[in-house]
């Protein structure tokens, strides 16, 4: 999936976007439709947990978008992604019976 990643006020290195690629790849197992994605990575001024990971992907017919913060933004895109599986596996479950 084609997938572009926004690092807000800062550089984010390869390593990370990699990571988060393989991450938001995984995705496609739930629901192999989707049709591209956006990241946006933040540093926020306070608090440990000063990282913030928003995922936005679109499938046919709707957006998905789940938003995280943590300590790293490995962690972040964890929590993130792992969102994004529960709403794939509603938006699947209305698009079987036929509510979408």
């Amino acid at each position: 999936m084609k997938l572009q990643v926004h690092s807000i006020h800062f550089d984010a290195d390869d390593k990370l976007i990699d990571f988060i690629q393989k991450k938001v790849d995984k995705l496609e197992t739930f629901y192999d439709r989707m049709v591209d994605g956006e990241v946006f990575l933040r540093l926020n001024n306070e608090g440990i947990e000063n990282k913030t990971v928003e995922i936005k992907v679109k499938v046919p017919g709707s957006q998905l978008f789940a938003s995280e913060q943590a300590r790293s933004f490995e962690e972040a895109t964890d929590l993130a992604t792992e969102a994004l599986r529960t709403q794939l596996k509603k938006f699947k479950t209305k698009i079987r019976s036929g509510r979408v």
